[in-house]
């Protein structure tokens, strides 16, 4: 799919590839939204099949879209089946083939844009068609996607805010969100991405998290919750209702629900409650190029992504035993052939059981990023990064005060710095 521009007609046909290149499924059709006043609607994710289902799929978890299909960056396929959200459009469903005077929507075009960022993809022309009686085929024109702006109208305000504010950072977007009443905030979740909602999360009391998603079905609930890093998450559901608790625990992946389970098992305010398993961890035979490739994945916190953790297999925790760490700045200056194994630094690492406070002393008193959490054994059970660290130590309503101190947050869709849409 060489050139500047994309057609949605050909991209409603490409097959979903894992991220080997298997195919697994098919692009069935487009799901976009408007976007802030004065830029293009942006593309959020497409409508797949795969296994006899119909399933949601975030535009960013795929690494390229080209003739050969849609290719995923990893292999996690999330097979609940799709329901549109309010605001959002279906290109094929709500797009084509709809009436513009005397013409018709044929086609639309996306183009490909980053803001230095992120890479994602937003609507750019769209084709139109005329019939006349006097030719046999229609003439058709491409124009701009601002000569139709009221083709991508959704009547759901609280959609059109949640896309305003896609590219503010989660905490600028939490002080936003605090300023409008409670009903709005339910509002403007159901309006959000999954992963855009599980970020805002993560920036608010867990008292308000709870009160946000009140009301939302268990599937949603169980999306969101998944896009959480497991140390948000854990602290989120320490907070639920038992029965809630279970009921979420018991409708996610197998795998996630006994890591949440082992997390919930710490005491509070010890590092058990601080750490997450999701870290790079390779063995030391693993190469620099290979650990490089790991750290180049924009999933990954800055903070997890500063170095390596090299065990002996297995390599999900509880590892093997662990055998030390590759800093990214060691990972540049050695050769791409180089083993893990010939570049380890030895630095401390924690027990679950230890108290918060002593965590925030290890991390500062060598200087790290992040420091390893290994059991009685020398098993690698996670890490705990100094983001979460100074989360936890900050003292209590330092978001709040923040907000206090903060300079009026205007120009987004419409939301002033008091809450209240234009």
């Amino acid at each position: 799919m060489a050139g500047d521009l994309v057609y949605a007609f050909r991209v409603m046909r490409l097959p979903l590839l894992d991220a080997g290149g298997s195919a697994i499924g098919r692009i069935e059709d487009i799901v976009i939204v408007p976007s802030r006043a004065g830029t293009a609607p942006r593309v959020v994710g497409y409508v797949a099949t795969s296994q006899r289902r119909r399933i949601f799929v975030n535009a960013s978890r795929f690494s390229t879209i080209d003739g050969e299909g849609a290719r995923l960056r990893s292999w996690d396929v999330d097979l609940h089946p799709f329901k549109p959200k309010p605001g959002e459009l279906l290109v094929g469903k709500d797009v084509l083939d709809k009436k513009i005077g005397d013409e018709t929507v044929s086609d639309i075009a996306m183009r490909s844009t980053t803001d230095g960022r992120t890479t994602y993809w937003e609507l750019a022309k769209v084709r139109l068609s005329r019939r006349s009686a006097l030719r046999r085929r229609p003439s058709v024109r491409l124009v701009d996607w601002t000569e139709v702006p009221t083709l991508f109208g959704t009547g759901a305000p609280m959609a059109a805010e949640a896309a305003s504010m896609r590219d503010m950072h989660p905490s600028d977007v939490a002080i936003i969100v605090r300023t409008l009443p409670m009903g709005q905030r339910k509002q403007l979740a159901e309006a959000m991405d999954d992963d855009r909602l599980a970020d805002l999360l993560e920036e608010l009391p867990e008292a308000e998290q709870l009160r946000i998603i009140e009301g939302l079905d268990l599937d949603r609930l169980v999306s969101v919750l998944d896009e959480m890093e497991y140390d948000d998450l854990a602290d989120l559901l320490a907070e639920m209702p038992g029965e809630q608790r279970t009921r979420i625990l018991d409708a996610m992946d197998e795998d996630d629900a006994a890591v949440m389970r082992q997390l919930l098992s710490y005491e509070e305010g010890t590092a058990g409650g601080l750490m997450t398993p999701e870290i790079i961890i390779l063995g030391p035979t693993a190469t620099v190029a290979e650990a490089l490739a790991q750290i180049r994945d924009p999933d990954w916190l800055v903070s997890i992504a500063a170095q390596v953790f090299v065990v002996r297999p297995p390599y999900r925790p509880p590892t093997g035993t662990y055998l030390g760490v590759v800093h990214f700045q060691r990972l540049l200056r050695e050769p791409p052939g180089t083993e893990l194994g010939q570049c380890l630094e030895q630095e401390p690492t924690i027990t679950p059981d230890i108290p918060d406070h002593e965590v925030a002393e290890k991390l500062a008193s060598y200087n790290m990023l992040a420091v390893g959490v290994c059991d009685g054994a020398g098993h690698l059970l996670g890490a705990i990064t100094v983001d979460d660290v100074l989360d936890r130590t900050l003292p209590t309503g330092w978001r709040q005060r923040r907000r206090s101190n903060s300079p009026a947050l205007t120009g987004a869709g419409g939301v002033v710095n008091e809450g209240r849409p234009k």
